[in-house]
């Protein structure tokens, strides 16, 4: 509502909103609606200015002359006439501006219509159009939704350079930390105002919720004495007597504003046994190239794996596959005969917007059991997701976007799963049940496998992920996302090494090459050994890696344990690849 009333798109009950003259204020809401018929080139370029306009029109003259193969004099006139307009008025800047933002967004298909695209694809151009208008205020609300964590990283070095305003909701803690320099609270009407970013105001908000704490200590306990004072019988005769009685009540009448209600997500899992979900040899492809190839896996047991890669990668595909909701072109999903899924997925598919909260929830269960043995009534649960009696009732096509996935959610955990799915469960929930989820996580017996976009989720929550390299390949990595990113630095550096290190043998004359290649490939007496000692030494450090492996699974609960583990693997890992490269080498002289 705020960024609506910014925008001047809502017009405010009471106060002013002043903007100056001449300003530009661009709006891209959390689901951007466009013309059906429209194509990507015209949506990116609509309502913009002079500039735009003539860049829309240099693209869409271009595109058509493509597609007669580039004969048609008019178009090659109006073609040369729009370039030469371009040159005049620098717009060629603009255009490559244009290129790099489309580019890296994804959209390539600037012919395309709108109406054939994602609701992400859709996110994704209108964030384009925003961001090429380059308006003197940018009001952003959850632009990092289907995004990957690429397109994340270019767009807060984006944000980071811009040199207009910036007014953004979102909930990804790691963009908040990196873009901002000032955060606004909102909490019941009223507005607070923090000089810092995210990291900072987290800070600063436990600090006052502390003196606050402590204020409301202090006037109970004065509360008590003079209620005390008042019970003894004073008299009100003197006029000291009678204002220490209005005191009193005043004091013991002041409204009491604790904190704002939090979620309370506690449910329990059903048992689960050893066996859990097993993938061996799977394949799956649609209309194009596979999305999985030859994949084999096994999620233990208390296993936290998250899941990542570019959108469109296979990775919902990962999840429908384990879920049973689509079945491998090849290979087999074993299920272990205790599991309980619970698939929260990205478009709420379970919501039923004709029933009322309290009988979409009682479908689920009408009662659950939490870990200390309480039952917990549908109505009870309902509550304690911030849906209060007076609300159950309301059907559930009247939510907001976040409500409804905050109640999808609780539909989810009623039916105690042991084996929890979630397809970008970050999208549209607010941090505060973002933190009661991610707290919910550290207990939660079962095996859990998240999809996301959302490095800080993917570090809180995950010991593992699985990457989808986008040619149908999956690759495993120990640790979280932030160690898989120095990962990713360590070996793009090796590569870069490698390839400084790569140099061209020059021309040896046709007699004295033989020669030397046959004593290249003699071994020395020293190298002989050497070579033996690799074999063992190698065969060693892959067993140290298989015990690694499944130690971090037993101790994925102990901070400091799980680091070291970590630590030790990764240094194992590089000595590994040094000693077998050097096995290599040796090999093949031998």
């Amino acid at each position: 509502t705020l960024l609506r009333v910014v925008a001047g798109l809502e017009k405010a009950d009471s106060g002013r909103v002043v903007q100056p003259s001449g300003a530009v204020t661009t709006y891209l809401p959390q689901n951007p609606i466009f013309a059906a018929d429209m194509t990507v080139l015209d949506a990116v370029f609509d309502g913009g200015n002079e500039a735009m306009r003539r860049l829309h029109d240099y693209e869409a003259a271009c595109r058509a002359l493509d597609r007669v193969g580039g004969t048609d004099e008019a178009l090659l006139a109006r073609v040369s006439s729009l370039a030469h307009q371009l040159d005049v008025t620098g717009g060629w800047d603009l255009e490559a501006h244009a290129r790099a933002i489309l580019d890296k967004l994804g959209l390539t298909e600037t012919d395309a219509r709108v109406g054939t695209l994602s609701g992400g694809q859709r996110k994704r151009v209108a964030l384009a159009r925003a961001l090429l208008l380059r308006p003197d205020l940018l009001l952003l609300d959850e632009p990092t939704n289907h995004l990957d964590a690429d397109t994340i990283t270019w767009l807060e070095g984006y944000l980071k350079s811009y040199s207009g305003a910036l007014l953004l909701v979102t909930h990804d803690r790691y963009f908040l930390d990196r873009v901002t320099n000032r955060m606004l609270e909102i909490d019941r009407g009223g507005v607070q105002r923090y000089e810092g970013n995210y990291s900072y105001y987290v800070e600063k908000k436990a600090e006052q919720e502390e003196r606050d704490a402590a204020e409301e200590q202090k006037r109970a306990s004065l509360a008590r004495h003079e209620l005390a004072w008042l019970r003894r019988g004073a008299k009100a005769r003197t006029t000291k007597q009678k204002a220490r009685v209005d005191r009193a009540h005043a004091l013991l009448d002041a409204p009491r504003e604790g904190p704002a209600r939090t979620l309370e997500v506690e449910a329990v899992a059903s048992r689960l046994g050893k066996k859990v979900v097993e993938l061996e040899g799977v394949s799956k492809e649609y209309s194009g190239p596979p999305v999985l190839r030859d994949f084999s896996y096994s999620f233990p047991r208390g296993g936290r794996i998250g899941v990542i890669g570019p959108n469109g990668a296979g990775k919902t595909t990962l999840l429908d596959l384990i879920a049973g909701r689509t079945a491998p072109d090849a290979g087999r999903v074993e299920i272990g005969p205790t599991v309980v899924f619970g698939y929260y997925d990205q478009e709420s598919r379970a919501l039923n917007d004709s029933l009322r909260l309290i009988d979409y929830i009682k479908e689920a269960a009408e009662n659950v059991k939490t870990a200390d043995g309480t039952i917990i009534t549908a109505s009870q649960m309902l509550d304690r997701f911030l849906f209060p009696p007076a609300v159950q009732y309301t059907p559930v096509g009247l939510l907001s976007g976040g409500e409804r996935r905050r109640l999808y959610l609780l539909r989810v955990l009623m039916t105690a799963p042991n084996v929890l799915l979630l397809d970008e469960p970050t999208n549209d929930l607010d941090v505060a049940t973002l933190v009661a989820l991610e707290d919910y996580l550290d207990t939660f017996d079962g095996c859990l496998v998240a999809v996301s976009h959302d490095r800080y989720f993917l570090d809180r929550t995950c010991e593992h992920l699985l990457r989808f390299e986008g040619d149908g390949s999956v690759r495993a990595y120990p640790g979280n996302y932030s160690a898989f990113l120095e990962i990713e630095a360590e070996e793009a550096a090796l590569r870069e090494v490698q390839t400084e290190k790569r140099v061209v043998p020059s021309p040896a004359t046709p007699t004295a090459a033989p020669a030397a290649a046959d004593k290249s490939k003699k071994l020395s007496f020293n190298e002989k050994r050497e070579l033996e000692t690799l074999e063992t030494r190698i065969a060693r450090a892959e067993a140290r890696q298989a015990e690694i492996a499944q130690q971090q699974v037993a101790h994925a609960a102990n901070f400091e344990q799980a680091q070291a583990l970590y630590a030790e693997l990764q240094a194992l890992t590089e000595a590994l690849e040094r000693d077998v490269e050097r096995w290599a080498e040796l090999a093949e002289r031998a």
